[in-house]
């Protein structure tokens, strides 16, 4: 349904304030079947108050996360590894099992992240609505959260609904041919290639 990834840059604004993420996509060696890491700077606005971003996102080759690193420019930092089945612990090796069960992750300010249940779980139309439970890191707290999310495949690698499981916000997110999202409404929109 999706090419074979290749290392990709794209750009996304937000649609609402000042802003830019800079991502690089790319799989770890040239092997077939090669993990994924994921590196992006974010610059944007919340609420009057500005801020900046860097993460890092360690997949394995079939998108089930194993790694993550955000912090901002001031230093604060989050690192929690993932063993790709939902068993979370930070980078000193504690457990999280409040977080069990989660195997993506939603970090706020990006569309990226919804990527990653779009291609690991390789949705096609007749698949209906996958509800998850997702690992949400907003960016002024980078306090972790359960949220609950659905994902609906509306034209295979082309087309997928999300939603909040609490009816509290629902997107069509149209996405290119390595599944990253061209336009989410009422928040981002891709930079053309052109201008990277």
């Amino acid at each position: 349904m999706f090419r074979a990834l290749s290392s990709t840059t794209v750009r996304w604004r937000p649609l609402e304030g000042e802003g830019l993420e800079h991502l690089t996509i790319r799989p770890l060696h040239a092997s077939v079947g090669a993990a994924i890491r994921a590196e992006s700077v974010v610059i944007g606005e919340r609420d009057g108050a500005a801020f900046g971003v860097r993460y890092r996102i360690d997949c394995d080759a079939a998108w089930r996360l194993t790694s993550f690193i955000i912090e901002t420019t001031g230093g604060r930092r989050l690192h929690l590894l993932s063993d790709g089945a939902g068993h979370w612990r930070t980078a000193e090796g504690i457990p999280l099992p409040q977080f069990d069960g989660c195997i993506d992750i939603d970090l706020s300010a990006t569309p990226f992240t919804n990527t990653l249940p779009i291609r690991r779980l390789g949705l096609a139309r007749d698949a209906g609505t996958v509800k998850l439970n997702i690992l949400y890191v907003p960016f002024d707290s980078f306090e972790p959260t359960v949220d609950i999310q659905r994902y609906t495949c509306l034209d295979d690698g082309k087309l997928y609904r999300f939603e909040e499981d609490d009816d509290s916000f629902a997107a069509d997110l149209p996405v290119d041919a390595d599944g990253l999202v061209i336009d989410y409404p009422y928040l981002f929109r891709r930079l053309s290639p052109e201008t990277i």
